[in-house]
């Protein structure tokens, strides 16, 4: 796949993790983590937290210092009520792209 993978989820990554947090809160590693158990393996954590950082500027999540054993508090993000209506319009714009692609995709055959 390869570079057309890297493009695509540019455009796609805060969707993709907001949908990952809306399951359950979690915090950078734990993300990085649960994308690359869905085959995101190629996304590097650094990737992860400056998304994080853009994503609570926007308010589209809240977040809560958590204490941690091993060194400062982890940032544990959950998605506000900001993060679901983005969602839902990426879900709605996910859908066309995907319905426009298969109809292009299917006339190609």
């Amino acid at each position: 796949m390869g570079k057309q993978i890297t493009e695509i989820l540019k455009g796609t990554l805060e969707g993709i993790v907001l949908a990952i947090l809306l399951t359950r809160p979690a915090y950078g590693y734990e993300i990085t983590a649960r994308l690359r158990e869905q085959g995101f393996t190629d996304i590097a954590e650094g990737t992860i937290y400056a998304l994080l950082v853009r994503i609570e500027k926007k308010g589209l999540v809240d977040v809560e210092k958590i204490p941690s054993e091993k060194g400062p508090p982890r940032k544990v993000y959950s998605v506000n009520i900001q993060g679901r209506e983005y969602l839902d319009e990426f879900w709605t714009t996910w859908s066309f792209l995907a319905d426009r692609l298969a109809q292009l995709h299917e006339g190609a055959e």
